[in-house]
């Protein structure tokens, strides 16, 4: 293995994407891709999953919690409240540490996390809830885990899936002001992954049925009136320690250390706040300031006073700073998370980044700040407690809206440049650190713009649009929905609202479940396009809407009118000029999509959409529109436009049942795949269209190592791969080439990533669940290929589902001679439509079931099905004829075309059927673990 074959295994160990092991390695995907193929090779093992598990175990690991912050001061105390959560930890799978503010969460939960992060062997991650606002809870533990979004995986989905059945610690921080939408994460994430525990902070508890709450109080105070010398407690060992850090000649009398202690209420962030002033201030000027301060306080010491000597220590380490100081304190408040010098001196008009940096490190020195690291640089950042006293300054001073028109300015600055960066990573395939880049700025770009004015705006636009690329790009999918369309309100102009709001369509593609939305969101633009008076624009946006309507209509509870898409296309062609190709383009296309569509009669028989590459008898398609549309786009040079005309002369052929001429315009738009730009979202429905369509081509077509091969690219692919649907869509064809063992090895993560995400049983997941009963049929295993199929035949639409089940059951009763209900089992596999993908296995296999059973019409019914289109049938249909006519050279003709498409096991029951093969094919059955058929 090569050193950069093993830097590869480490990032699949990981549970890196191949997207993002290129751009941590700077390598293409491409060549990733390689070296994952060839580390399948060299150690043996069938999926990335297993790789991935022999990483790891190969590692030694314990993965580690991610993301744990490295304390720079020693950990001092609290040893029975450590071994308190520790112990909690082992017993309950929900610990939330309750306490107020600054009195130790964190640095105990971090000292925990650390201790107990050997018991974890999937590692965790620990995440800030600082900066974070109640919307984007989920955003923040996923850019933790690494977790993105995929079509039809919504991001808590994924989430899940990526945890999986793993052993993983959660650490999260902060949550007292997103604690309901924390407590449903908690939920959720509890619910689907059983071994996953957490850790909360928090200043009240979560309310989530099973936690288990362990408060945490300020350090008991020893009295220094109790003895000469008293017993030094924790609070005056972290004030020796902070003070002595300060100030390493430090000393004091054991009676003022306590005195100061009890001040401060032995709060651990109260006591380092002040030890930080002693090398300045002395002791005794450190007494009266705090006494001072503490008189100023309304109400006494009651209940709150632990509070309010907190805010006392604030308020007076505010005090002793210097004008410039205390200006540069209160405007970093406007700053949600962790923020750079470039970011400081940009909501501090007039400051040099020199004169910035020696500011910050003075407050650093006071303990206003905590400085972290980010890729080698610092960034700062203020604790919540201290912000919250900086933000009250701020507003006392009425400096908060301009300050806060200052952030939305850098805001919108630094997501402009983030874009420009995505772009200068061409297609997002090379290495660059923009996404590094954007989570560490993402918390405060969200609050810019949540900050900043309803309604149009420039300012506010430029931010919302950026945003809605930036986590498209990041692949937050539902969150570039949102963005766009919050850009399209805040658009200054209709033309630009046109554009977002396109955008958001585009981008629904990838959310999933997109029902009308689409077409709605279009709708909206054309009404904002006719505002502009620009009839090209309109005309553009109009044909889009009809194109949406036709190819996702079956995504629609109710059918848009064909009138109505009529009236559009009509009102299209009026308005716009074709002299402009992009014009003529859309124009075509939608003309096209309405020359496929079936006369408005025959809709309820027989509704057509590419989606599912649905026909119909005859051919519908007027053949000259679908041409001018490809050629139109063509024109353009446009790959996106060029590869939505395809689709339509796709679904074209389909309709006339010419599959394989379907198949080789589906493969040209897999060779589009390249050059479609995978960061924008109008690229989007072209790059989930084509996976979806090449994969049940090819296996249309009876294709199986192709339709292998674009299983695979989809299982990598960083916008439609890596979930549980893609690895279902592996399982057909892995169980159709006779590879089953590695079609077994997927069976947990789809059935249990399914259920862990709690969605509704999909079409996606019919042939799977099929194809895992029939594996498990030709092994023997009777009870799991009933438990499969049991699973199949469950969901109350069972025939959409059950197509497939209806196969197995067919090449099943085959194969264990089993003919009892063989008239019942030809009719379920005959039922649905007869161009599905499916359809050309059920019917080959339902008639080579005729002729071994001795049915009365099985020369009718094999001599009436036809093989042209696919060649696992024809190969199939050329063993009945073998068996039926007792014709060896059928045989041969079977063999041949199974060996080209690698269709293992049918190649091995062939063999049984040709003199002096046997022994041959029942050495191969036994290689695929296989029971010998009865027929």
């Amino acid at each position: 293995m090569s050193k950069r074959e093993a830097e590869v295994l480490a990032l699949v160990g990981a549970q890196l994407s191949n997207a993002e092991i290129a751009d941590h390695l700077h390598l293409s995907v491409r060549t990733v891709e390689n070296h994952v193929s060839s580390l399948l090779r060299k150690c043996d093992v069938t999926n990335r999953r297993e790789l991935g598990r022999l990483a790891r175990r190969g590692s030694g690991e314990s993965r580690g919690i991610a993301g744990l912050p490295v304390p720079l001061t020693t950990f001092i105390g609290r040893g029975a409240e450590r071994e308190r959560l520790l112990e909690a930890l082992r017993v309950a799978r929900l610990v939330t540490l309750v306490g107020p503010g600054g009195v130790g969460k964190t640095r105990l939960a971090i000292e925990v996390a650390g201790a107990a992060q050997g018991s974890f062997s999937s590692g965790g991650v620990f995440v800030d809830l600082v900066p974070v606002s109640e919307a984007y809870v989920a955003q923040a533990v996923a850019a933790a885990l690494g977790v993105t979004e995929r079509p039809d995986l919504h991001l808590h989905e994924a989430i899940a899936e990526r945890l999986g059945e793993g052993e993983a610690l959660l650490i999260l921080d902060n949550c007292e002001h997103v604690i309901d939408a924390v407590a449903r994460f908690a939920k959720q994430t509890l619910s689907r992954c059983p071994r996953v525990r957490i850790l909360a902070t928090s200043r009240e508890r979560l309310g989530v049925p099973g936690e288990r709450c362990l408060s945490l109080l300020p350090f008991p105070l020893t009295s220094a009136t109790v003895a000469p010398v008293p017993l030094t407690s924790h609070a005056e060992l972290l004030f020796l320690d902070r003070a002595t850090a300060a100030d390493p000649g430090f000393t004091t009398d054991p009676a003022t250390l306590a005195l100061l202690c009890t001040r401060l209420d032995g709060m651990p962030l109260a006591i380092e706040l002040a030890a930080a002033r002693v090398a300045t201030l002395g002791v005794d000027a450190l007494l009266v300031g705090l006494d001072d301060h503490l008189r100023l306080l309304v109400g006494g010491r009651g209940a709150d006073e632990r509070h309010q000597s907190l805010r006392a220590v604030i308020g007076w380490s505010h005090e002793l700073l210097d004008d410039q100081e205390r200006a540069l304190f209160r405007r970093l408040a406007v700053f949600a998370g962790p923020f750079n010098l470039e970011s400081v001196v940009a909501v501090t008009p007039g400051m040099t980044q020199s004169a910035a940096a020696h500011m910050l490190g003075r407050l650093a020195d006071k303990n206003l700040l905590i400085v972290r690291r980010h890729s080698g640089a610092a960034r700062w950042g203020l604790l919540e407690t201290v912000r919250a006293y900086a933000a009250e300054r701020l507003e006392k001073a009425g400096e908060t809206e301009t300050v806060r028109q200052l952030h939305l300015e850098w805001a919108a600055g630094v997501a402009t440049a983030l874009e420009e960066s995505l772009e200068t990573a061409a297609d997002g395939r090379t290495a660059d650190s923009w996404r590094d880049d954007f989570d560490a700025v993402a918390d405060n770009l969200r609050s810019a713009l949540a900050w900043a004015p309803d309604g149009p705006g420039h300012l506010p636009h430029r931010l919302a649009r950026a945003l809605g690329h930036l986590t498209y790009a990041r692949r937050f999918l539902e969150e570039a929905l949102g963005h766009y369309e919050t850009a399209a309100r805040q658009a200054p102009t209709p033309r630009e609202a046109v554009a977002d709001l396109r955008a958001a369509a585009d981008c629904t593609f990838a959310v999933g479940d997109i029902g009308r939305q689409p077409f709605d969101l279009l709708l909206k633009a054309v009404d904002r396009a006719r505002e502009t008076g620009d009839g090209d624009l309109t005309a553009i946006t109009l044909a889009c809407a009809v194109s949406a309507a036709c190819r996702q209509q079956v995504e629609f509870e109710e059918e848009v009118p064909h009138e109505s898409k009529t009236g559009l296309l009509a009102q299209a062609r009026a308005v716009g000029g074709t002299a402009n190709p992009t014009v003529a383009a859309h124009l075509a296309a939608a003309a096209a999509w309405m020359a496929t569509e079936a006369p408005p009669s025959t809709h309820a028989q027989a509704p057509r959409t590419a989606a599912t590459a649905a026909g119909g008898d005859g051919e519908w398609a007027d053949p000259a529109p679908v041409a001018a549309a490809v050629e139109a786009a063509r024109a353009t040079g446009d790959p996106v436009l060029v590869s939505a005309a395809l689709d339509i002369a796709t679904l074209a052929a389909l309709q006339s049942e010419r599959r394989r001429h379907a198949c080789r315009i589906t493969g040209r738009r897999l060779s589009l795949l390249e050059s479609l730009p995978r960061h924008a979202p109008a690229a989007c429905p072209e790059i989930v269209d084509t996976f979806r369509m090449a994969f049940y081509g090819f296996l249309g077509v009876g294709d199986l190592p192709a339709a292998l091969t674009v299983a695979r690219q989809a299982m990598d692919d960083d916008l439609v791969g890596g979930s549980y649907l893609a690895a279902a869509h592996l399982i057909t064809p892995l169980v159709l080439t006779g590879r089953f063992d590695e079609a077994l090895s997927l069976e947990t993560m789809v059935w249990e990533g399914w259920q862990r995400v709690g969605r509704p049983f999909g079409p996606q997941l019919g042939p799977a669940v099929g194809a895992l009963a029939l594996a498990h049929g030709l092994r023997g295993d009777s009870d799991a290929a009933q438990l499969w199929r049991s699973r199949a035949l469950n969901p109350p639409d069972r025939q959409q589902y059950a197509r497939f089940t209806a196969f197995a059951d067919a090449r099943l009763a085959l194969h264990h001679g089993r003919f009892e209900k063989v008239a019942e089992l030809i009719d379920s596999a005959l039922v649905g439509n007869p161009t599905a993908a499916t359809a050309p296995y059920r019917a080959a296999i339902v008639a080579e079931l005729a002729v071994v059973a001795d049915l009365p019409a099985a020369a009718d019914r094999l001599a009436a099905t036809s093989a042209d289109e696919n060649d696992w049938a024809a190969a199939c249909l050329a063993r009945a004829r073998g068996r039926l006519y007792e014709d060896h050279g059928q045989f041969r003709i079977a063999l041949a075309i199974w060996e080209r498409i690698d269709a293992r096991f049918e190649r091995a029951c062939t063999l049984l059927l040709l003199p002096g093969r046997a022994d041959e094919g029942m050495h191969r059955l036994a290689e695929l673990a296989c029971v010998p058929p009865k027929t």
